[in-house]
């Protein structure tokens, strides 16, 4: 959806700075009659007031700027680029020329108009992080439990602790699956826990799959990531006292094996075509 119209912001910032101090009726009546106010017509009133309504911003409580600064938030979160704004927008020089308009109509600086994106965009991508990595180790757990023969705990529900999120099981071996699913058929990018990535050192059955969902949250493709090539990027420790906790990595497809080869000595055929690569990532 795209941002709302300028005057539609400043007159959504005008419910939230009148209403405490009046009622709706006398609010609108003071926006529609009043010299001051004309600037807005009362079609736009009316829209803001839907948008807030529909938003549950009516109650939006706090200073001028923090308000805005909810407005502002609540109007890119329904930009088509939001979903990508931690690429498109590195710095407040990027910023789209709709979230600059945006921030202008409600007095908000560059600056500030950045800060608030990057903040609002760490917000949901927690959420859908969570979502999605949730939703891809149930679709994996599920194509491997349909497969006779072998054992699979999906030992992430369990607990965090273990530093893999399945355990596949068969009479010749064990193997731990680490899950990093998107649903992007571009960049894939990884976030690797300390915890996950010291497992992965000690723990020659850890292996590091990658899952694309489509939107839907189906399986669309399998590939496994080079251990290897985690090792040689992962932060070092570089005095004492000071740890890495978490790693944000951008995986390039050369490190990329399309299926999940270590599962295919362990599990006896037919394998599912997913297993073996095809399609091809990202499917």
């Amino acid at each position: 959806m795209p941002i709302p119209p300028e005057p539609v912001l400043r007159a959504a910032a005008r419910w939230l700075e009148h209403l405490p101090a009046s009622d709706l009726a006398r609010t609108r009546a003071l926006f529609t009659t009043h010299s001051g106010f004309t600037d807005i017509t009362p079609t736009q009133y009316a829209a803001a007031l839907d948008w807030l309504k529909d938003g549950g911003l009516l109650s939006t409580a706090g200073t001028r700027s923090s308000q805005r600064a909810s407005l502002f938030e609540a109007a890119v979160l329904e930009s088509l680029w939001f979903r990508d704004a931690d690429a498109l927008i590195s710095s407040p020089e990027a910023l789209p020329d709709d979230a600059l308009r945006a921030a202008e109509a409600l007095s908000i600086g560059p600056e500030a108009a950045h800060a608030v994106i990057r903040a609002a965009w760490g917000k949901v991508d927690t959420a859908e992080r969570a979502r999605l990595g949730a939703a891809g180790e149930e679709a994996l757990v599920e194509l491997l439990s349909s497969i006779a023969g072998v054992s699979v705990v999906h030992v992430a529900k369990e607990s965090d602790g273990f530093g893999y999120d399945i355990q596949l099981t068969t009479d010749a071996q064990t193997v731990h699956l680490e899950v990093k699913t998107t649903t992007r058929r571009g960049n894939l990018r990884i976030y690797l826990s300390r915890n996950e990535y010291d497992t992965m050192l000690r723990d020659r059955a850890w292996t590091l799959v990658a899952v694309r969902l489509t939107e839907e949250l189906k399986l669309a493709a399998l590939a496994t990531i080079n251990r290897d090539w985690v090792h040689g990027v992962a932060p070092v420790d570089s005095a004492p006292g000071a740890r890495w906790e978490s790693v944000r990595l951008d995986v390039p497809p050369d490190v990329l094996t399309a299926g999940v080869p270590r599962l295919i000595d362990a599990i006896p055929p037919p394998l599912d075509p997913l297993l073996l690569g095809k399609p091809a990532w990202p499917g």
